[in-house]
């Protein structure tokens, strides 16, 4: 594949990413407001079920919340039946937020029906493209959170 071509379809795909990324955000917003909470709610959601539960304090910084705000946030999952908080075992002083399996079923049964879609759509891929895929998304993930962490060090007034 020739440079001229090569950065054409690089183009295109880059092209193609904020559509998807604004249905994504849409769907995800309706979904938050279908179960009583925000799409940064939903956020906190995630983190919570990939990484187990946490302290407010790492819930801020993965969401990019305020400690304020973070407490409105768990305020909400708590009253939506998405959250519980639990004494941490290794230090009694400190709170753990963590998902209810009722809160994760919840979320799960809205996204089925993208998952399932999303099985379909990949399925026409071969297993090199398929690792294709996941190393730009996992490449595209950390680029974001680096040029995230840049922006907001420039909004840093020190």
């Amino acid at each position: 594949m020739g440079r001229t071509t090569r950065r054409a379809a690089e183009e295109r795909v880059l092209a193609a990413l904020p559509s998807w990324v604004n249905a994504i955000a849409q769907l995800n917003r309706l979904i938050a407001e279908r179960m009583g909470v925000t799409a940064s709610d939903l956020d906190c959601l995630h983190v919570l079920n990939q990484q187990g539960p946490a302290t407010a304090a790492e819930l801020a910084r993965h969401v990019g919340l305020t400690p304020g705000s973070v407490s409105r946030m768990i305020d909400r999952l708590d009253a939506a039946g998405c959250v519980k908080r639990t004494n941490d075992p290794q230090d009694r002083r400190r709170v753990l937020i963590e998902p209810t399996g009722d809160g994760l079923a919840r979320i799960a049964a809205y996204y089925e029906g993208l998952t399932s879609r999303a099985h379909d759509d990949l399925s026409v891929f071969r297993m090199d493209e398929l690792t294709a895929l996941l190393r730009f998304i996992e490449r595209s993930q950390r680029s974001a959170t680096d040029e995230l962490a840049r922006l907001r060090q420039d909004d840093d007034p020190d």
